[in-house]
């Protein structure tokens, strides 16, 4: 079942031509890697999932972008909904400046939920699936700020799934942490992966290997290459990916 499907998707910032003519699906449940030199439109490709670039001055968007069968683009659209049901983690972990409690809480309180009990319940369940609970559990009420950038991140990570979203975007949701913390949060996408659809932006080759299904490559604003993850790492069909991959380019 295809959860998020791209058609001819253009987007121009200005005159800029960010992303050209691009058509693209994921399946329900699948981990995809985009990959890519660096301003190859990778991002920007994945924020439009939730209607990140929306700020963007002068940017103009192209095509469709359709979720469980949806335009994200219509008018009728409602970007706050959207954005619970397409949770994002990006590359520095960002908590609020609140307790490590409060910034798991709050999405919880944003969806409605008012039942103390519930809340403290969920809060240790998000902790616990993102492996974060036993290093917390005696320091709920300090600041996220305590915490170092691994744990940050995983604490982010829980705040975007306590809205409930169908799918989590993750922009290089490693690039600022150590191996072992990027470890974790490869175990962690490994244990979402039946629960969530997943995109996630990385610079790494071996971490796309590791944990993705399907793979993209792009290039100056162009997919160059979309397939089955050992595919675009054992047999790609296109030479500049084959370059990519071996580091003969980017």
């Amino acid at each position: 079942m295809i959860t998020i499907e791209a058609k001819n998707v253009n987007c121009y910032f200005g005159d800029f031509h960010v992303l050209k003519n691009i058509s693209f699906d994921v399946d329900k449940n699948n981990v995809v890697a985009l990959i890519g030199p660096s301003g190859c439109g990778k991002s920007t490709f994945l924020r439009l999932f939730n209607r990140m670039n929306d700020h963007m001055e002068g940017v103009k968007i192209g095509g469709e972008i359709l979720i469980d069968n949806m335009n994200i683009y219509d008018t009728s659209v409602c970007v706050e909904d959207l954005r619970k049901k397409v949770g994002m983690v990006f590359n520095m972990p960002n908590p609020f400046p609140k307790s490590i409690f409060e910034n798991i809480a709050f999405g919880l309180k944003i969806k409605g939920y008012r039942d103390k009990a519930f809340i403290e319940n969920r809060v240790v369940e998000l902790l616990e699936m993102v492996s974060l609970w036993n290093e917390v559990k005696s320091k709920l009420k300090k600041p996220a700020s305590v915490l170092n950038l691994g744990q940050q991140q995983r604490l982010c990570l829980a705040r975007a799934l306590s809205v409930e979203p169908e799918i989590l975007l993750m922009d290089e949701p490693s690039a600022m942490l150590d191996p072992i913390s990027t470890a974790k949060i490869e175990e962690i996408i490994h244990e979402l992966k039946p629960f969530y659809t997943i995109v996630i932006v990385t610079h790494s080759m071996h971490q796309a290997a590791r944990i993705s299904d399907k793979t993209a490559f792009f290039n100056l604003g162009e997919l160059v290459e979309f397939d089955t993850t050992t595919t675009i790492f054992t047999n790609p069909k296109n030479l500049i990916t084959q370059n990519y991959i071996t580091g003969r380019y980017g």
